[in-house]
């Protein structure tokens, strides 16, 4: 009986999607971004947006700046606008889709434009120095989940952040508390996803911590 011959694979590298790190300048950015995951609404209890507020106007004062999603709506509208009205750097990153769904903000430092969701982290997480999470949805979710998985796979050793307002993600510690419990997560990796209940709290482990361009292997994702 003939063998079968194996069927062969193609082997599609990161360089045949997109290479992140070419596409991003960094030579025109003087502070360190924070990349701030948030949601494109506000939420029902506005000390979501006011928390928001006072987080861009916080980064701008000590000289940070941000890069976000790129929306002129919902929480992330008033952390970039505070950026902006504080005099820092603000770069916004969408996808061409999104348009019909966020408006852009057409006073950031810079607007890039992706073609798809998985475009727009790469490019986010390689302009931060650091990742903060406001309360948010899905998206938020699924963003800071990604960005932890990548420092458990040794991809970057920036600060992440979950600010927690209200009490907003005490749900997900207590379920990420369970998870390391349970013996799926490392309590290291649980450690490094640090929690501030303020943003005062928040900005002081960001003054000690966060170094500008600070790189991430994001060509190895």
């Amino acid at each position: 009986m003939t063998q079968a011959a194996k069927p062969s694979y193609k082997t599609i590298t990161s360089k045949d999607v997109v290479n992140v790190s070419d596409a991003v300048d960094k030579s025109d950015i003087t502070q360190p971004l924070v990349a701030v995951y948030c949601g494109s609404r506000t939420g029902n209890n506005p000390v979501y947006e006011q928390a928001a507020k006072e987080l861009g106007a916080a980064l701008a004062k000590n000289d940070m700046g941000l890069v976000y999603g790129g929306a002129s709506i919902g929480l992330m509208g008033a952390v970039a606008d505070a950026v902006v009205k504080g005099g820092a750097q603000a770069v916004g990153v969408i996808p061409t889709f999104m348009l019909d769904h966020e408006i852009a903000h057409d006073g950031l430092t810079s607007l890039h434009l992706t073609d798809t969701m998985h475009t727009r982290k790469a490019i986010m997480a390689e302009y931060a120095d650091a990742f903060i999470t406001l309360p948010g949805g899905l998206g938020t979710l699924e963003e800071i989940m990604e960005i932890a998985t990548w420092r458990q796979l040794y991809q970057h050793e920036k600060p992440m952040i979950i600010l927690n307002i209200n009490g907003f993600y005490d749900p997900l510690i207590a379920h990420l508390k369970h998870t390391t419990e349970e013996g799926f997560m490392k309590q290291q990796d649980l450690d490094r996803l640090v929690v501030c209940n303020d943003i005062d709290s928040a900005i002081e482990l960001l003054n000690k911590y966060v170094h500008i361009h600070d790189p991430i292997a994001t060509h190895k994702i």
